[in-house]
């Protein structure tokens, strides 16, 4: 025996990790079911920038998954991977930005160098939507919206890549980094209803 703690426990520390992080109080973080078949052990947060008392939120979503596979996929580079989404409404004419996609995409590397997370193998895709309701739905009006998807190959210690994420969220959704605690009036873009 070689006296290295096994799989099982490397991840349950991560795990321990990452659900003993202190987060801002204007973003709501709970653990969600983990997606199946990525890995043997995997974590899974979901974020909602201010929600209403139904747990929805206008101004900005993610989520966040950390995955260990001790057997080191070729593609991660490492045993372990971290998956991220973030999404947030827009004003229709910051949906036409021809920078956006690149903006949001060098938010997360900021974000990710702010708070010291080291890592590799990163890649992602930035997508912009703008819509136009028609019908029934055309007094919707126009709309847009920014959404991040990425994964990143993280070395430890795994917090500051779940804080880099969550910094992340806010900022999409229009929460400056430090704007903790600060009231923020109305929605970026009107609710649909």
């Amino acid at each position: 025996m070689s006296g290295l703690p096994d799989a099982g426990s490397l991840f349950a520390r991560a795990a321990a990790e990452l659900r003993d992080t202190v987060f801002r109080d204007d973003i709501v973080i709970r653990e969600i079911p983990s997606p199946q078949g990525l890995a043997p052990y995997s974590i899974a947060f979901a974020a909602d920038v201010l929600p209403d008392d139904h747990g929805d939120s206008i101004y900005g979503t993610g989520r966040f998954v950390l995955l260990h596979d001790p057997e080191t996929p070729e593609a991660w580079g490492g045993a372990w991977r971290i998956i991220a989404f973030a999404q947030a409404p827009l004003e229709p004419e910051i949906g036409t930005d021809p920078l956006l996609a690149d903006v949001t995409w060098s938010w997360l590397i900021d974000a990710l160098a702010s708070h010291g997370a080291s890592y590799h193998s990163a890649s992602g895709t930035s997508t912009k939507t703008l819509s136009t309701g028609f019908g029934s739905l055309g007094d919707e009006g126009d709309g847009a919206q920014i959404e991040l998807r990425s994964s990143w190959t993280p070395e430890e210690p795994f917090r500051p890549h779940v804080e880099a994420w969550t910094e992340l969220v806010g900022m999409l959704a229009g929460l400056p980094p430090g704007s903790e605690n600060i009231a923020v009036f109305g929605a970026r873009k009107a609710s649909r209803d």
